[in-house]
């Protein structure tokens, strides 16, 4: 990861219109479910739905994406944000062309926990191919019955450690959000420049010669 050798040097605004975009519609997703729409609804089980799709489109540009968006760009390292926590404390962190070592971390830790409460959630509520593939085989089969009990179980098991998984997961989103947006404006404040406009705005004019290769 090329990165400059003074905290001086300012990174380009280099978040593509993919990466942006999935950025911010999975906070419309987390904000919605959490705040907005009533666990177990229609509408927070299509969120969730939207949500694994937005994860999946930044999973796979994080391969095949622009280079600042793939994740060789910014490999977790706990060594290096623990430097980089460091470098910050005495004023003067490193700047990075992708996220630096700390935020890499954050950005994981962040997609590991929306990936266990989409799945947790999609599991509760049924909608996976495995719970649609047996509820299909009991329709075709006639047996209106045994798909009443089905889905009795299904709530049974939502009540179960898949929702305390789930329940946790959401909890320790919002912590993370939390230490997420407080990193922003620390950094933004040592760095003197926005880490914001880049995600929201896409590009602002850098000096090149300021920063690493």
């Amino acid at each position: 990861m090329a990165q400059t050798d003074t905290g001086a040097a300012r990174p380009p605004a280099l978040w593509d219109r993919i990466v942006r975009i999935s950025h911010w519609g999975i906070v419309i997703v987390i904000l919605a479910n959490e705040i907005f729409t009533r666990g177990g609804s229609p509408t927070h089980v299509w969120f969730g739905w939207g949500g694994l799709v937005l994860l999946a489109i930044r999973m796979l540009w994080g391969v095949i994406g622009t280079q600042e968006a793939r994740f060789s760009a910014f490999p977790p390292n706990a060594l290096a944000a623990r430097r980089h926590m460091k470098q910050l404390m005495i004023g003067k962190p490193a700047s990075y062309r992708s996220h630096n070592p700390a935020g890499a971390m954050m950005a994981y830790a962040l997609w590991a926990c929306i990936a266990v409460m989409v799945s947790t959630g999609l599991t509760m509520s049924g909608a996976n191919p495995f719970s649609v593939a047996q509820r299909q085989a009991i329709v075709d089969g006639g047996d209106w019955s045994q798909l009443a009990q089905t889905e009795a179980a299904g709530e049974d098991e939502g009540d179960g450690w898949v929702k305390d998984v789930h329940e946790i997961t959401a909890n320790l989103i919002w912590l993370l959000v939390a230490l997420h947006v407080g990193g922003v404006i620390v950094e933004s404040v040592a760095m003197r420049h926005n880490l914001l406009a880049p995600m929201l705005l896409g590009r602002r004019k850098v000096k090149a010669a300021k920063l690493g290769k």
